[in-house]
């Protein structure tokens, strides 16, 4: 007989199937992927930013300051997303 959540009596919910590890690829890909995406926005962050501020546009301070939390923001969202899938 089932009780209201389908499962049977006296079996318990696992929160997973079987163990999970973290392996050295996807450790080495995300290394990888998060300082070449981070390198990239930031650059262009930064390089936009100091064209512009350079030439007197005082608007190009809000891309110069906030270039490298971004970018190492970009790495923790995809740090994020590897312990999500996990």
């Amino acid at each position: 007989m089932s009780n209201r959540s389908g499962r049977l009596p006296g079996r318990q919910a696992t929160a997973y199937a079987r163990p999970v590890m973290v392996t050295r690829e996807e450790i080495l890909v995300l290394g990888l992927t998060a300082g070449v995406l981070g390198s990239l926005v930031g650059g262009l962050m930064l390089g936009v930013g100091l064209g512009l501020a350079v030439q007197g546009a005082h608007i190009g301070w809000l891309l110069v300051l906030p270039a490298a939390p971004v970018s190492g923001g970009i790495g923790y969202l995809l740090a994020r997303r590897l312990a999500r899938r996990l």
